[in-house]
């Protein structure tokens, strides 16, 4: 993800001015924020535990930072307890892509219609075998829609293996029939350019942003 990252940004014209590497060895968020300090945005796609330095080193150097790495969502009001305190600005999403957006709202538009029906909801996801967080940010995200129209436990399924780079499908299930929703990424650039779109967003904001909640004012600021 970040080579592709650093790849779109410079195919629009950005400058990479710094690439940290999750294989170097670890800066405290004090040093991280001295390489950071006077870039405009950083995008962070490495693991969850990172997060929490991540985040308080960009506050620090004052760098608006694009949070899309997933699976740290209990340490959330810590991070954004370190993000104010600093005057920081951060964004974070379970997932950057438009199309994935636009999903989310397909379904929790069909979630309506189906529970009314009295179909039984459930989840089921693949990505390929790195992906550590398990049931996907995605999903969870996608549960949480659900869970807001049917009441009753539903299944979440996960499936890691080979390179798959995302596919989310929401069923609706009933006696008569099943009714299938798919979002199936074909590559990881509509992260990467959702990443992107969020950077140029948040630049002279402050405070903590969650991506699909301010989708259709990032959308409109893009020209979309």
């Amino acid at each position: 993800m970040g080579r592709l990252v650093a790849s779109l940004a410079a195919a629009e014209g950005h400058e990479v001015a710094a690439t940290i590497s999750s294989r170097e060895a670890p800066l405290g968020a004090e040093a991280l924020a001295e390489v950071l300090r006077g870039h405009d945005a950083a995008i962070d796609f490495t693991v969850a535990e990172a997060v929490a330095r991540n985040a308080e080193a960009c506050a620090l150097a004052g760098v608006a930072l694009v949070e899309g790495t997933t699976g740290w969502s209990e340490h959330l009001e810590g991070v954004r307890a370190s993000v104010e305190r600093h005057g920081g600005a951060l964004i974070y999403g379970a997932n950057f892509s438009v199309g994935v957006q636009i999903f989310y709202r397909v379904v929790e538009r069909a979630a309506e219609l189906f529970r009314a029906a009295g179909y039984a909801p459930f989840i089921e996801e693949a990505h390929h075998s790195r992906k550590r967080d398990a049931p996907s940010g995605t999903a969870l995200a996608l549960r949480g829609r659900l869970a807001s129209h049917f009441a009753e436990e539903f299944s979440v399924a996960s499936t890691r293996a080979g390179h798959i780079p995302g596919t989310h499908r929401v069923g609706f299930d009933s006696a008569a029939d099943t009714v299938t929703l798919t979002h199936a990424a074909r590559s990881r650039e509509g992260f990467a350019s959702g990443a992107l779109v969020a950077a140029r967003w948040i630049q002279g904001r402050k405070g903590v942003y969650e991506f699909s909640e301010t989708f259709d004012e990032i959308l409109r600021a893009a020209g979309g």
